[in-house]
């Protein structure tokens, strides 16, 4: 994805009003770590941890961890590297325990939940590691559960843009659009009954 204004760019913050606050991250390799500029972490976490743990891996429709420090999935060490499937839990250094999920059947983006009281900075309800499509809506697979939504909303990839999709009118900046419309960083999607936006990391 691009960087310039008009793009999303790889990794943003989505805000869904009455539901939560989600990091999406939208690159193939993503590395999770201690909050600091020379880290660069692209999920930084306040915790006990090194400025780069492990990195998370999707590779087609798999994804891999890769313990660059002491990291766990399922209780067994991830050295050098461990498959991740639906359910594994995440274990960094001594104490930060992540949940991953994939719930969604025909998509490849995942999700990161923490089981353990470490948050992101900024603080988060979840992580999304978005491959081509995101789904929001009243269904358990869902990578957003909006248990009062009607109807999914779904944002996809569409020509190295970002898309939103729905049933019926959707406003997006003011413009209203039949079914779908393109979404950028500060975007407001309003639709009945959700309203969100998006914005920059």
């Amino acid at each position: 994805m691009g960087r310039d204004s008009g793009q999303t760019g790889e990794r943003f913050l989505l805000w869904i009003d009455a539901v939560g606050g989600y990091l999406v991250l939208m690159q193939d390799e993503v590395v999770l770590g201690q909050p600091a500029p020379q880290s660069r972490a692209d999920v930084p976490i306040l915790g006990d941890i090194s400025g780069r743990h492990a990195r998370i891996c999707r590779d087609g429709e798999g994804y891999l961890l890769e313990a660059l420090r002491p990291a766990w999935v399922n209780g067994r060490s991830a050295a050098p590297t461990a498959m991740l499937t639906d359910g594994s839990t995440i274990r960094l250094g001594d104490a930060v325990n992540l949940s991953f999920r994939r719930p969604h059947a025909l998509s490849a983006t995942a999700r990161l939940d923490f089981l353990s009281p470490h948050r992101t900075q900024p603080s988060v309800d979840a992580v999304l590691l978005m491959a081509d499509s995101c789904v929001l809506g009243p269904r358990p697979q869902s990578h957003v559960m909006c248990r009062h939504w009607p109807n999914e909303v779904i944002l996809y990839r569409y020509e190295d843009r970002l898309q939103c999709r729905t049933r019926g009118w959707i406003e997006i900046d003011g413009v209203k659009y039949k079914d779908r419309g393109p979404v950028r960083l500060g975007s407001r999607i309003v639709g009945e009954p959700f309203s969100m936006s998006l914005e920059a990391f």
